[in-house]
């Protein structure tokens, strides 16, 4: 065996670790302003009866620091009926809940929704089958859609 022959393969995959930090993210671009993706976005999940439980202005919070951030924010909202059925299947998913979406501005001004997709946390926790799921996915990707409507 040649000396460093294994640094290919090791640096293959801290590559891939790198590129793939960002599984699961549903990313999409609006056609709004950060500011006005996220007012439509709280203001819909307030519409559907789903709990707002926080809205954090990430940018705010690096002001306050004296420190400069695009547009972030995120946020915090759900129902029992939704989650409580996924963590029956895994506990551990908790952590990912309540469900949540980030806006942002990116370096060259354009705005995106993002959030988790529910198959990518269930098989995070081992639930893949959990058949509240695709409900879930259903949600989020009609309250995405919702959202960035003209």
């Amino acid at each position: 065996m040649k000396p460093f022959s294994f640094l290919p393969g090791a640096l293959l995959l801290i590559a891939s670790s790198l590129a793939s930090a960002a599984d699961g993210l549903v990313a999409l671009k609006s056609p709004l302003s950060a500011a006005a993706t996220l007012d439509r976005l709280e203001s819909l999940v307030k519409q559907r009866g789903l709990t707002v439980f926080a809205r954090i202005d990430h940018a705010a919070g690096a002001a306050s620091i004296g420190q400069t951030l695009r547009p972030t924010a995120l946020l915090i909202f759900g129902n029992p009926q939704g989650g409580t059925p996924l963590m029956q299947c895994a506990q551990t998913a908790g952590i990912d809940l309540p469900l949540k979406m980030l806006v942002w501005e990116d370096a060259q001004g354009k705005v995106w929704l993002g959030y988790n997709d529910p198959a990518y946390l269930a098989q995070r926790h081992a639930a893949d089958s959990c058949p509240v799921v695709a409900n879930l996915q259903k949600a989020l990707a009609g309250l995405a859609d919702a959202t960035l409507k003209p």
